[in-house]
């Protein structure tokens, strides 16, 4: 039997180990490095992750004494297809691998297999607490997914943070404690992000990366994330001892120029397998076991990674298709290049864009209510903000992405996940930040208006959206006019 190993299924305990493997290959699949099917110009902070920890695992397994085959990425067409059957020894070769995460990986290797006539063998993902069948027992019987229902569901199901089969603290959810904007006594307070040893494993990963995609997007100026096991779990230990506590207050808050606050930043090593949600959440909460946590973030943090983390893997099963070949809302425009520069005239975006380019990172309030709230309302189109979001940050996945992109961020799937479109004027961002009042103001509020009046019709029957719309038909016709003639010449000068 071949295991087949992709960049994305690195754990120290894969199920595929235990079943003694003639041999191992390690795969560095295009669609993780640039595929010409489906062209992605991945952040080169992404692509050095990818290579250092591929490497090192490499190195881990053959210490562990397996043979291991590794394969570099290489520019073609059908790569997964030549390799696998370059790799095979023969029309009976057995392959096994854990089942791939993302639909375009899975549906490759099984078509290249059955091309081959090779047994191909699905292991169950260590990256996620539940599996499509689990997931369907939460779905039997419910018109359509509620992420707070999902999330009592796994809470029951995990018991977690329960007393008596009630919630700790008696609310499921501490949300409404987590939306504080950062005081300027604490702008001096925020954690720095660890600063890690850089060995040869790293440099060597750089340099290949940097010679085999000389024009990817970001820079190397700073090699950010762990690539071992020993720096992620340092990693994870910093976060608990030296954000957790202030996690739940500032999750939602925006400073100018700063990416990390108190966020945990796992994601980069959670969705490649270098850490896996059970060691995480067992690290967390013998660490609150021990330490007086505050509930709000402990229950936060809990709630992103069996609550969010899980939804959002649960939905791409169920409905990822029919969410990525939706445009409820008929956004049509082509993604400026202004939002790969952050030249857009608009503070906190191209704040953002360039912390982005430098680190691949930003949190989920800034992916949400600054850069997907604001490319909504200038109606970009949904496959060109799915490609841009795939492109700039360090965790994007089709399986995390698709979900977030389309339903959340766009709902241009009409709104099977969500109970209304995410977007705002400016007064949210500036509510949550400290960025400065500015002509930025005048046309966020305009576009904002301006997409109101647009689609007041529709918009209006939904609840939660109802009041503004009301606020959109009542307005003063000059106002509302002013608002159209900035937002028109916005989108006329936006390149």
């Amino acid at each position: 039997m071949i295991l087949l190993i992709f960049p994305n299924q690195l754990f120290q305990k894969h199920p595929g180990l235990k079943l003694k493997p003639e041999r191992i290959v390690l795969l560095e699949d295009s669609l993780f490095f640039g595929d010409s099917h489906h062209p992605i110009n991945f952040h080169i902070q992404k692509l050095w992750l990818h290579r250092a920890t591929m490497k090192r695992y490499q190195s881990e397994l053959e210490a562990s004494g397996f043979s291991v085959t590794y394969v570099d990425y290489e520019h073609q067409s059908n790569f997964l297809r030549r390799q696998v059957k370059r790799v095979s020894n023969s029309a009976e070769t057995e392959f096994t691998t854990v089942e791939p995460a993302d639909f375009l990986l899975k549906k490759r290797l099984i078509r290249v297999c059955e091309e081959l006539g090779a047994e191909l063998t699905f292991l169950k993902n260590p990256m996620f607490l539940c599996d499509d069948s689990e997931n369907q027992q939460y779905r039997v019987g419910k018109k359509r997914w509620f992420m707070g229902d999902y999330y009592k569901w796994q809470r029951r199901r995990l018991d977690l943070l329960m007393e008596d089969d009630k919630p700790l603290g008696g609310k499921w959810s501490f949300d409404e404690d987590n939306r504080k904007k950062v005081p300027k006594k604490l702008l001096g307070s925020i954690p720095p992000l660890l600063e890690l040893k850089r060995d040869k494993c790293d440099t060597d990963a750089a340099r290949y990366v940097l010679k085999t995609f000389p024009n990817h997007l970001g820079n190397l100026d700073t090699l950010y994330y762990p690539t071992s096991r020993k720096d992620a779990k340092k990693w994870l230990d910093h976060f608990t001892r030296r954000r957790l506590d202030f996690f739940g207050d500032y999750e939602d808050a925006i400073v100018e120029g700063e990416s990390w606050l108190w966020h945990s930043i796992l994601t980069p090593m959670l969705n490649i397998g270098l850490l896996t949600p059970e060691q995480i959440l067992k690290s967390i909460l013998k660490y609150a076991d021990q330490n007086d946590v505050p509930l709000n973030s402990l229950e936060g943090f809990i709630r992103q990674i069996i609550g969010w983390r899980e939804f959002m893997r649960a939905t791409y099963n169920d409905l990822g298709v029919s969410m990525r070949t939706t445009n409820h809302w008929q956004h049509h425009r082509k993604m400026p290049q202004s939002f790969y520069d952050g030249t857009t005239g608009i503070a906190p975006v191209d704040d953002v864009i360039k912390r982005l380019l430098a680190t691949g990172y930003c949190h989920h309030i800034e992916r949400l209510m600054v850069l997907g709230g604001f490319m909504f309302l200038c109606e970009i189109d949904p496959d060109e903000i799915y490609r841009w979001f795939m492109e700039l940050f360090i965790d994007s996945y089709d399986w995390v992405m698709v979900p977030n992109v389309y339903a959340m961020s766009q709902n241009a799937d009409g709104g099977n996940i969500t109970t209304k479109p995410y977007f705002s004027g400016s007064s949210y961002v500036k509510k949550m930040s400290n960025y400065g009042k500015g002509d930025w103001c005048d046309i966020w509020d305009a576009l904002y208006w301006r997409w109101i009046s647009n689609h007041v019709d529709e918009l209006g029957k939904n609840p939660r959206w109802a009041m503004m719309c009301a606020m959109a038909r009542k307005m003063d016709p000059e106002r509302m006019q002013k608002h159209q003639t900035l937002a028109a010449k916005y989108m006329e000068n936006l390149t």
